[in-house]
């Protein structure tokens, strides 16, 4: 598709959103989208937007997808923005679709923007998140959901499972999850392809906080925070995990530090995106969208009945 039309559709996506009401209303369910950057730029018209496909709390899981599946978002990315794509095709897939949004904190710059959450501290979005996952639990009655992770999202995920009652390692039966996808996840800190690493040498990371939030500083490699998440090893007993990268992730670098290890009582699959598909050229922001992640996703939401997965072509979005 042109620039030009591109650009005229995403106007008028724009428009449409505002014209029907949807700006700034909490309820209203966003278009369905395969463009990170529109959703992006409609979430900045209407931040409150809810996700296609997701959040139907009358939604009851089937015998085929027993869990429904919580989504996380990642850091200044929103339940809409991130996952505009994937919640939709989870639900033409069956499964319970839901997606929260989290982190929201005013005390940074980033923060103020509406649309950019996941800014506060990821101990206290791990909570928001344990709260979320409760009430989905409610909703649904089932007694174990699955969590997918974007790039913080991930990270948010599994401090939920280790320090937020997400997980009971002394008895895995009652765990509250039990597979957990990460995808571009921050799972070993990130060194920003060079500027976070640059940033601590020079000592600059803490004057960058107010501008960029508490999370984005807990996320690079040295810090504090991953050493605490890390130091139990990375996984949680009874917790299937699969953790997808992409070899242009200029956010999550190196992109191999989101990989998992299994430790005791858990199982790991690492896989990256252009395995097998070279012609998939997804960066950190467009790895959400498109059919190829959405086959990996079910997969590995439900290994018993995989199915190919396809290889087309896609572009970053930076």
């Amino acid at each position: 598709m042109p620039i030009r039309t591109r650009a005229a559709v995403l106007v008028a996506t724009v428009l449409a959103v505002v014209a029907t009401g949807t700006a700034g209303a909490s309820a209203a369910t966003g278009p369905r989208s395969e463009s990170f950057a529109a959703a992006f730029a409609t979430s900045l018209i209407a931040p409150e937007l809810d996700t296609p496909g997701a959040n139907d709390p009358t939604c009851r899981p089937s015998a085929a997808h027993p869990r429904p599946v919580v989504l996380v978002h990642g850091t200044w990315e929103n339940r809409y923005d991130n996952w505009a794509s994937l919640a939709p095709r989870l639900k033409d897939a069956g499964y319970c679709v839901f997606a929260l949004n989290y982190g929201d904190d005013a005390k940074s710059l980033a923060g103020l923007v509406p649309a950019m959450k996941g800014t506060g501290d990821i101990r206290d979005s791990a909570r928001e998140l344990g709260a979320y996952v409760d009430r989905v639990r409610a909703w649904t009655g089932a007694t174990q959901v699955d969590l997918v992770g974007h790039s913080q999202g991930g990270i948010v995920a599994r401090q939920y499972l280790r320090f937020a009652g997400g997980a009971t390692p002394a008895d895995p039966s009652r765990n509250a999850v039990r597979r957990v996808v990460t995808i571009g996840a921050t799972n070993h800190g990130t060194t920003l392809s060079g500027i976070a690493t640059l940033g601590r040498q020079l000592g600059l990371l803490g004057a960058a906080e107010p501008l960029l939030g508490t999370a984005a500083l807990q996320q690079t490699t040295d810090a504090p925070f991953i050493a605490e998440l890390n130091a139990g090893g990375d996984t949680e007993p009874g917790i299937d995990y699969t953790a997808i990268a992409t070899k242009y992730d200029e956010v999550t670098t190196p992109y191999r530090s989101t990989f998992l290890t299994a430790g005791p009582g858990a199982t790991v699959r690492n896989v990256t995106i252009q395995d097998g598909c070279a012609i998939d050229l997804s960066d950190h922001l467009s790895m959400t969208y498109g059919p190829r992640i959405a086959r990996l996703v079910t997969n590995a939401l439900d290994p018993s009945t995989a199915r190919t997965v396809p290889c087309l072509p896609k572009a970053p979005v930076l």
